[in-house]
């Protein structure tokens, strides 16, 4: 259609009419007063099938349902547009051919100059696709309502930004004891108890799940009725389709039967625990007593045939050697049980594992006999520990012993060191005992460690080994290993922490230091034949000597004139051997001060590492060593410490 001056060249009245014939998506016609139809646009004929000529002067009450029609909902439809200038309304229509549609309706009068109604404008819109998808989430919504009033086993209910509780299903009911009347609109910290609401815990659970996206937890909560139960507990934020924040969904579930489970399953451990350790606590004083009982045999012996006249010089020497090597064994023995038990003192120092298998390997293969080969796997480039020398030694002999026996017909013992990386202070490393002998079985294995716990006859080994190894290598600060398969022999590995300090140099061997004469020492020993025992000692290295039973029976001997030094046990009943060096120390800070222990640093929680020590059982040579090293250690003028 040409354009003139950019004007149709065509009246208003039809160009007007050219727009409502464009408009295929509305329904668009005119109905007289009495409401017939009286144009008909193409969009009215799209949704309703009618054709212009068809439809035009027929009555609008065709489109409605018989429903409709009965209620005269057609002739009420122009009623209220004539009366009140306007109905809209939505509902069922019906096509031509008898198909139902939804309809989206507008009846606007139309009136004449004077303002006498004269017909009216209808505008009708196929609203079915809306109107079905709103049907569709109206049944979702109520199946998950279904769903969620249906569940009793869970509390699934909604909280407002505030937490207070804005619906609540079945499930909240059984468990809680509330209904909905009871409970909604109030705020859900009524189900905590006291301690948790004194201490903000609902609020904090709130603003978790807000800033974490969840919070989940098990606590105690409390039902309507004050009785308490443990229940799982989850909250999750929820918010609307433009982001905002609208309140929280909570779900909890009452778990009490399991936390019972759990409880009682946790008493059956503890009494099997309790057995296990009862029995373990059997087997290792039976070990000691068999262990001690021999041991005793012999110095008991050895003493009373000391105690016979007329005894060659020979028969003496004998006796004497035999009660000085059994209680050597005797001390073995208790350093084992202490190793175990962590309690070992150790005297520890830097070493290269490689440089010391290279000499091990030569004293085993002499000690194990020829029926064994020893073979070496060192990892160049080993890094250095700060352990024992001697306890590990001890350990890895005990382990060789172990392999030994193992391979009766002999085999190879094969010892092995390697770095295990495992991060800053997490790095170690390994040395392994392996032989080629007939393995464990997995009851053996989970026993080994155990003292007195041995596969082998009686009397043919104490039980101890291993759990020496294992004592040593824990109190050490690592860890020992056991791999073994039946036949295919056996791995015994020290897993100990890499230090960062300085290869230890070797100590030059020595002569003892000389004491003076007639020092003044306080002795303080609650074993009264200890306390016999070292002051015999002390008085034949040429000292006098105070002795006490206790720290407290000692504080008033420090005023019975000069002391040059105090030497003191370390675990005694009241105040303890460190306790009373503090205060010695503090009271007077140039008195030298010896302490005496069979514990380990562990035991000690590092408090005595500002004094010298002496490690249980000590001889005279070692006593006089460590009272040269404590006079020594302390610089004060000459002169004895006045008292």
């Amino acid at each position: 259609m040409a354009e003139t001056n950019g004007v149709f060249p065509v009246s208003p009245n039809d160009r007007f009419q050219l727009l409502v014939n464009a408009v295929t998506d509305y329904a668009i016609y005119m109905l007289d007063r009495q409401g017939n139809v009286a144009t008909w646009n193409p969009g009215a004929r799209r949704f309703k099938g009618y054709d212009a000529d068809e439809i035009i002067g027929e009555h609008f009450s065709r489109f409605f349902t018989p429903e409709d029609l009965e209620s005269r909902l057609p002739w009420r439809a122009l009623e209220i547009a004539a009366t009140e200038g306007r109905f809209e309304a939505e509902g069922w229509r019906v096509r031509k051919d008898g198909q139902r549609f939804w309809a989206h309706v507008v009846l606007d009068p139309v009136r004449s100059p004077d303002g006498e109604v004269i017909g009216f404008a209808k505008i009708t819109r196929d609203i079915t696709e809306r109107k079905e998808a709103e049907r569709a989430l109206h049944e979702s919504e109520q199946r998950f309502r279904m769903l969620v009033q249906g569940v009793r086993d869970y509390a699934i209910y909604m909280l407002d930004t505030n937490g207070t509780i804005t619906n609540w299903n079945s499930g909240a009911e059984v468990i809680k004891g509330y209904t909905a009347e009871q409970i909604v609109g109030r705020h859900f910290s009524i189900f905590y108890t006291d301690e948790d609401r004194e201490a903000g815990i609902p609020q904090l659970a709130l603003a978790t799940a807000l800033s974490e996206g969840k919070y989940e937890t098990e606590a105690w909560r409390r039902r309507v009725d004050g009785t308490l139960f443990w229940a799982s507990v989850v909250i999750d934020p929820i918010f609307d389709d433009e982001g905002r924040h609208i309140g929280f969904g909570k779900i909890t579930r009452d778990v009490t039967d399991r936390k019972r489970a759990e409880e009682e399953l946790e008493v059956t451990r503890a009494a099997l625990a309790q057995s296990q350790k009862l029995q373990a606590l059997g087997e290792l004083t039976g070990g000691i007593a068999h262990d001690f009982n021999n041991l005793i045999t012999v110095i008991r012996g050895s003493a009373e045939l000391l105690g016979r006249c007329g005894l060659t010089e020979d028969r003496r020497t004998r006796y004497v050697d035999a009660i000085i090597s059994t209680a050597d064994r005797a001390a073995t023995l208790t350093n084992h049980l202490l190793a175990f038990s962590r309690r070992q003192a150790l005297q520890p120092e830097v070493l290269d594992l490689n440089v010391r298998l290279d000499a091990f390997a030569d004293v085993i293969a002499r000690t194990l006999g020829s029926t064994i080969e020893i073979r070496l796997d060192l990892q160049p480039g080993l890094w250095l520990v700060e352990a024992d020398p001697t306890q590990l030694e001890t350990a890895l002999l005990n382990a060789a012993i172990n392999a030994r026996d193992a391979m009766p017909d002999g085999g190879t013992i094969t010892l092995s060191t390697a770095n295990r990386p495992g991060g800053v202070g997490e790095d170690f490393v390994c040395v392994a005992v392996s032989d080629t002998g007939w393995g464990m079985p997995s009851d053996v294995i989970d026993r080994a460690f155990e003292p007195f716990f041995t596969t082998k006859p009686t009397g043919k080994g104490t039980g101890l080994g291993l759990s020496q190894i294992h004592g040593f290598a824990a109190q050490t600060g690592g860890r020992a290993e056991i791999d073994s398969q039946e036949g295919r022999g056996t791995t015994i590995r020290l897993v100990l922490p890499r230090t960062h300090r300085p290869l230890s140099s070797e100590a030059a061997d020595r002569e003892l230091p000389h004491l003076p004469r007639g020092l003044s020492i306080l002795l303080v020993e609650d074993n009264e034949q200890v306390s016999n025992f070292a002051q015999q000692l002390l008085e034949d290295l040429g000292f006098n000597v105070r002795a006490a039973l206790s720290a407290e029976e000692a504080m008033p001997l420090l005023d019975r004139g000069p002391l040059d030094l105090v030497f003191s046990d370390v675990v005694m009943p009241g105040m303890s051997g460190i306790e009373f060096a503090r205060r010695l120390r503090a009271q007077r800070p140039g008195l030298p001060v010896l302490l005496a222990t069979g514990y380990s640093e562990d035991v000690l929680k590092g408090h005595a590492r500002d004094f010298e020590l002496v490690r249980k059982p000590y001889s005279r040579d070692a006593l006089v060593e460590a009272l040269a090293r404590t006079l020594d250690s302390v610089m004060r003028p000459a002169g004895r410490a006045e008292a």
